[in-house]
């Protein structure tokens, strides 16, 4: 297991992962202190769990849009599935249509 020295409101925490996230790690870090440093500047420094706790939230809100922005764009691609399947068949059924009168054509002008 290794070990990352993350910073967070100024202060620094060293954190277990998995070998080779560190990097990965790091880059959470850095997005959680933004957002610590976000609400810091908005309600100033109201202690070091409030401003974990308002940042965690803020960051749980975040993802909770982005799931949201996800399953909507699911649910838009499953309508745009089912419609390219209805427009294939509406194809489908033209070309087997046309293809039905050109051999109709066909045998009537050799017949």
């Amino acid at each position: 297991m290794a070990t990352v020295t993350v910073t967070v409101n100024g202060r620094s925490y060293s954190v277990g992962c998995e070998d080779g996230q560190e990097s990965h790690v790091a880059n959470l870090a850095r997005n959680f202190d933004s957002q610590v440093r976000e609400v810091a500047d908005a309600v100033g420094q109201v202690g070091e769990l409030r401003l974990f706790l308002m940042a965690a939230l803020l960051t749980a809100d975040e993802a909770a849009d982005q799931r949201y922005r996800i399953e909507q764009l699911e649910a838009e691609l499953e309508r745009l599935r089912t419609a390219r399947a209805e427009v294939e068949a509406v194809a489908a059924r033209a070309i087997a249509s046309t293809a039905a009168r050109i051999e109709d054509l066909t045998l009537r002008l050799e017949g």
